[in-house]
This record gives structure tokens, C-alpha cells and sequence, in this order.
């Protein structure tokens, strides 16, 4: 720690959902990273793996909180003492909650009151009471990564020079050894959430038809995917289902030409290591909320189906039309035109199936104003004055 460092805050970030969740908060940690003395990361277990590979964390804190996911953590005092007494003993000066748009960041930040943090800010949409310093209102149909950095600005902290604010994970390990050196495209065929990829029929026949194109493809998973893998990959692909931790699989994204891959983390860790994405988006979700960030990136999906907005996790509608509709010529297509862009270095650019429209894009985007202090813009409320 350094003579000026001193005067600085202790911070943490709380991000308590899904490692891509957590990644998307990259940037936002960054910006906290650069105007503190140290700064931990508070995820659920989910985020460890993500957590870990974020630039700016000095440590990483997990809690299964139970008002998380759909299969949550039950209540528990020993679990909720325990969390307790590890914040009170790091004796932070300021949090910041880290929510999605339709989430509450009141439970999290009653815990913290209660564990002593001098000073909480979050996106609520609910009056906070006593429990937030700083009520942050979110800017319309704002994608996740800018309205982190939003918040992370008015609550004072904001990116050093020369950082573009894109996602951003430590250097990933040389994965050569499972890949093989030859140029390939990564598909990663599985989504935690079901209504996010394609049935594991359309999913195999989409890595016969890049294979057939003349593309190397490398299939990824996870451990509990390894049947999913094996059936996508057939005789025509590497299989690497459950051969990787989030670290190797960023490697392996890393030394791709493309992704291939649903709503899910890996599309967030792809944009992390810089690689172009052919996004497979079903409109459960937003996708302006949620698409790749910062890079190339092609969206294939009907984001005007039936199931738009529903975050439903299964699909509604029977033979899953918004995702198993996707043509092979459009991935095929998609996949050449995000490789030749990488190759030779072309503006950036997405496209979105339903338009059929090319539009460039600067890929990344512009720099948060320079920081001020909290509470001074019309999208904030200092304290709980409302």
C-alpha cells in the first residue's frame, strides 16, 4: 500500500448471482479497485470461479444467500452470524450492491448495516429506508456492465485512464495442450437455464454443419454436461466436456476465432478474453440488457417470440422456435464474417436475426464521465429522503 493509498476506502462489491453475473460486473469492480485501499468481491458460489479471475480483487468473500436463485439456500442464523462477523471484521468504509434490474438489493444491504459497512449504495427500486446512503435510480433499458458503471460513478469511483471499460479477466493459462495448435471455433452447447440453448438435437447438427464447413470446432461443458458434449461432438468435434475450470475455459475461449454460444456465463467470459460471439439469445431475457460486451458480435435468435421478457426457464412454446428456428447458413455465416473481422481487424459490428441488418458499432463503449461525489446526479437520491 502505497503513502497515498492510506487515505483511500476499504470497499466491496457484492455481485450474489451466476458467474456471468459476476464478470459483467468486471468493470464496475475495476473502477472500485482503482479509488480503494482494498477491495473484496462478496458472491454466491456460483461466482467464485468468476470472481477469482477479475482484475482489482484483493479477496474474495462467498455467501449462499437465500434470496438468490431459484433453487435458493434456506435461512440460516449460523450461516447469516458467520457472514456477519467476517464483514465486521474487514471493516469496510463503503459497498457497493451490485443487482439485475428485476432484483433487490434491500436484503443484502439490511446485512450490511448490520455488519458495520459505513456507507451502501445500490439500484432500488423499492424505498430503502435507513438501509442504503445512496439510492441509485438505473437509466432505462441499460445494458448490465453501464449500469454497474453507472452506479460505481455516482457513488464516486470511476475507471482510471485509459481503461475502456470493457470485460476484462487476469491472463488466461495456454490451453494448447487440450486444444491442439490448428485454428478452431468453441461451441459451448449448454445454459444453466434450458430456455437459453438449443435442444441437443439442433445442437449437434449445427456442429455437423461446421464441421462440414471446414471448421475445427472444440465443444465445452461442464461436469454435470458431459453427456450433452459427447453427443454434440459426435465424430466430428473435440470434446472437452468437464475437462475445464473457468480459468482453462477462458483459455480455450481465448485462443478461439469464434464462440458459438447461448445467454449464458461463457458468452460474458468469451467477451472477457476478447473474442468474437455468435450469440444464440433467446428473449427470456432482454437482450440490450444482456448481450456480448465490448466485442464483435452476431445475435441469432427471434427476440419477438412468444416467451420475450418472460424469463421463463424452460421454453413456453413447443420445438423451442426462438432458438431451434436459427438456420445453419445464418451460424455459418455469422461464424465466417466474425472470423474474417478478428483476422484483419474490421470495425465491430452485430446483428440481430429479426432485422437481417448489419450496423457497425464501436464495439466498446465510451468512457463514464470523470468521477464526482455521490449523489450528484438526477438519476441518484442521497440517503432515504423519498
Amino acid at each position: 500500500m502505497t503513502a497515498g493509498s492510506r487515505s483511500l476506502p476499504r470497499s466491496l462489491v457484492v455481485r450474489l448471482d451466476s458467474a456471468g453475473d459476476v464478470l459483467l460486473a468486471g468493470p464496475a469492480v475495476r473502477a472500485v479497485a482503482t479509488g480503494s485501499s482494498y477491495t473484496a468481491l462478496l458472491c454466491g458460489p456460483q461466482g467464485v470461479g468468476a470472481g477469482e479471475l477479475l482484475p482489482g480483487v484483493d479477496e474474495v468473500l462467498v455467501h449462499e444467500a437465500p434470496w438468490v436463485g431459484v433453487e435458493p439456500a434456506p435461512v440460516s442464523r449460523p450461516a447469516t452470524r458467520e457472514l456477519l462477523q467476517a464483514l465486521s471484521a474487514r471493516r469496510f468504509d463503503r459497498a457497493l450492491i451490485l443487482v439485475s434490474y428485476h432484483q433487490s438489493p434491500l436484503p443484502a444491504a439490511l446485512l450490511l448495516k448490520l455488519a458495520g459497512v459505513g456507507w451502501t449504495a445500490a439500484d432500488s427500486e423499492d424505498y430503502p429506508g435507513a438501509l442504503l446512503d445512496l439510492r441509485h435510480h438505473r437509466q432505462p433499458h441499460r445494458h448490465e456492465v453501464q449500469a454497474a458503471l453507472d452506479l460505481a460513478r455516482d457513488a464516486g469511483f470511476a475507471l482510471p485512464p485509459g481503461d475502456d471499460g470493457a470485460l476484462r479477466v487476469t491472463t488466461p493459462p495456454d490451453t494448447t495442450p487440450l486444444t491442439g495448435s490448428e485454428p478452431y471455433v468453441v461451441f459451448h452447447p449448454g445454459a444453466a437455464v434450458p430456455a437459453r440453448a438449443w435442444s441437443p438435437e439442433r445442437a449437434a447438427r449445427a456442429a455437423a454443419a461446421l464441421s462440414a464447413a471446414g471448421f475445427r470446432v472444440v465443444v465445452t461443458g461442464g461436469p454435470g454436461e458431459l453427456e450433452l458434449t459427447a453427443r454434440v461432438a459426435g465424430r466430428h468435434a473435440l470434446d472437452l466436456g468437464g475437462r475445464t475450470d473457468l480459468r482453462q475455459l477462458a483459455g480455450v475461449l481465448a485462443a478461439a476465432r469464434v464462440a458459438v454460444v447461448g445467454n449464458t456465463g461463457p458468452a460474458h467470459l468469451a467477451a472477457a478474453v476478447g473474442t468474437p460471439v455468435v450469440s444464440l439469445f433467446a428473449p427470456v431475457v432482454p437482450a440490450e440488457r444482456w448481450r456480448p460486451y465490448g466485442v464483435p458480435h452476431v445475435l441469432l435468435g427471434d427476440q419477438e417470440a412468444a416467451c420475450a421478457g418472460s424469463r421463463a426457464r424452460r421454453c413456453p412454446t413447443p420445438g423451442h422456435p426462438c432458438l431451434d428456428g436459427i438456420g445453419d447458413a445464418e451460424v455459418l455465416a455469422a461464424v465466417v464474417a466474425l472470423g474474417e473481422n478478428r483476422l484483419v481487424g474490421m470495425n465491430n459490428f452485430k446483428q440481430t436475426r429479426k432485422s437481417n441488418q448489419t450496423e457497425p458499432v464501436a464495439g466498446l463503449p465510451p468512457e463514464p464521465p470523470a468521477p464526482h461525489e455521490p449523489g450528484g446526479t438526477a438519476e441518484t437520491e442521497r440517503g432515504a429522503t423519498r
